[in-house]
């Protein structure tokens, strides 16, 4: 559970009503339905209209790693790469083919395979960067949805406001609807930027912080087999692969 993103949606909610409250206005101002209908919406089409279906729904399922990141044993993947490494030292790459039926993740148990079939370490790798190439740009396109949102909110906001300035032209001969005219107008704006700067970019640079470390996990797990192809002593391969997180 990433605590910090909790915090840091309460303290960005707290701020602004806090703000409001400091100056002497009502929190209830800033509560109107018609403003939210209009960014929400507006915005959420907007992203439906840019991306595919399977990005969309990749980043809608991607959100929850904002507050329950994706889990990453490093000691143990290191561990694990160690043993690997001593076995085929001691017995030679093909008494690893009992591992791979035991290894869960599709990725490293790819990687395993062909270290058995004796791929070459250039040609191990080679294939192994592609793997992750894909992975890494469908991660982000999901993690763009929401840089997208980002982007497109400010502006929907803006034009919440200006339907708001429009229908308070309307009503100019009837003063009593020029007060919720004006409210939609600026709350709009409100919530547009407020959105935008509060949730959907922080939201996607977390995701992408995320997708950082995955990357970088894969691609110590390919120098780790690559060690192990090129024979390299089993100690040198977990120290270098300890360098990959700190």
């Amino acid at each position: 559970m990433d605590k910090i993103s909790f915090l840091g949606i309460i303290v960005g909610i707290v701020a602004i009503f806090g703000g409001q409250l400091l100056e002497g206005g009502n929190v209830g101002s800033l509560a109107q339905p018609t403003a939210l209908l209009i960014v929400l919406g507006g915005t959420l089409g907007a992203v439906m209209l840019q991306s595919r279906f399977v990005v969309f729904k990749r980043g809608l399922i991607m959100l929850k790693w904002v507050w329950v990141p994706p889990v990453i044993d490093h000691a143990q993947l290191i561990r694990q790469i160690g043993n690997w490494s001593q076995v085929a030292r001691r017995e030679g790459l093909l008494a690893l083919e009992n591992s791979t039926g035991q290894v869960k993740d599709p990725f490293t148990r790819k990687g395993l395979q062909l270290l058995v079939d004796g791929a070459e370490p250039s040609r191990l790798r080679e294939v192994m960067e592609v793997e992750i190439n894909t992975y890494e740009d469908e991660l982000r396109q999901g993690a763009r949805v929401w840089d997208a949102a980002g982007g497109y909110s400010p502006t929907i906001g803006i034009l919440g406001a200006v339907m708001g300035l429009i229908h308070v032209m309307e009503n100019l001969s009837d003063p009593s609807k020029l007060g919720a005219g004006i409210a939609v107008a600026f709350v709009a704006t409100i919530y547009g930027v407020g959105l935008a700067n509060l949730v959907y970019l922080p939201v996607a640079a977390k995701l992408k912080a995320h997708i950082g470390r995955l990357v970088a996990q894969r691609e110590m797990i390919v120098d780790g087999l690559v060690g192990i192809a090129n024979g390299d002593n089993p100690r040198i391969i977990e120290s270098r692969l300890r360098g990959y997180f700190t």
